[in-house]
């Protein structure tokens, strides 16, 4: 399966006898919770995830966002109907800088039918889609969840990466220089990490680049092959995309993908002792 769906693939899928489970993990960093939004309108069948409560475990020392447990994160996606070997589809308002969280947590888990929708849910009715308030009723899946099928980084192997691969900082570019810092302890990035906003992953029409433009960004910004390349963000939420990213690229593959430093800016920062770089070199 691909990890990108249009609006309109999704909608003649939605049409067969064996539709994907539709998740909704609309989700703002600020708020309000975005299950207010979820109420007033939801693509049909779609079935609301909350990225705090179900896709994370508690904040701590780890992050903000650390990984769930696999025994709750199986919890989650069976009571949201999914089973081994029914495709899912993850959407949030526009970017999928969220969907694509949940998209990377059920490869992790070791399901490789997922995709995100490009465009999410502004894309969705944009182009005309039927939208309802009506929940769901969902029949419980069976999805085994099976963790370690996409590398994850802890704190030491971010620093080794930035020094001695290519680790890649999805947030904006004045929060990777040390200029402002709205969340967490300290402003500023892992040394050696290169900046890569995940907003670069979008084209002016709010829709995903095309595979070629990325791979040209992607260069850019120094991933070659046979290169190790890893993603941090904030709190591992929207690195996730870079991840995603680079596998539409064609830069790297599901047998072979990125890292993910699932801790993040909010795990580096908390401890003191660990180095900073700021300004628009990577240090």
């Amino acid at each position: 399966m691909h990890p990108l769906i249009t609006p309109a693939a999704l909608a003649e899928l939605l049409a067969t006898d064996r539709p994907p489970v539709v998740l909704d993990v609309r989700w703002r960093l600020a708020g309000p919770p975005a299950k207010a939004d979820y109420d007033r309108g939801h693509l049909p069948g779609a079935v609301f995830i909350d990225l705090d409560a179900d896709l994370s475990a508690t904040p701590g020392p780890l992050g903000r966002h650390p990984l769930p447990g696999a025994e709750h994160l199986q919890h989650v996606l069976r009571v949201a109907g999914i089973s081994a070997g029914r495709p899912v589809v993850a959407y949030d308002a526009g970017d999928g800088s969220v969907a694509a969280r949940l998209w990377w947590l059920l490869r992790w888990a070791g399901h490789r039918e997922v995709a995100v929708l490009d465009g999410g849910y502004a894309a969705w009715t944009a182009q005309g889609h039927p939208v309802t308030a009506e929940v769901p009723a969902v029949q419980a899946g069976d999805i085994t969840v099976e963790p370690g099928h996409l590398p994850v980084l802890d704190a030491e192997q971010a620093g080794k990466w930035a020094r001695e691969a290519l680790l890649l900082d999805a947030r904006a570019p004045e929060r990777y220089r040390g200029e402002v810092e709205p969340i967490d302890p300290a402003a500023g990035h892992v040394p050696g990490a290169v900046n890569a906003p995940f907003s670069g992953h979008i084209g002016p029409d709010g829709t995903w680049r095309g595979a070629e433009e990325l791979a040209a960004r992607f260069r850019e910004l120094g991933v070659a092959e046979g290169k190790p390349v890893g993603a941090y963000c904030g709190s591992g939420v929207t690195a996730s995309s870079v991840v995603l990213a680079l596998e539409v690229a064609g830069v790297t593959t599901p047998e072979a993908p990125a890292a993910l430093y699932a801790g993040s800016w909010s795990n580096w920062s908390a401890d003191p002792s660990r180095p900073i770089a700021t300004g628009e070199q990577p240090g």
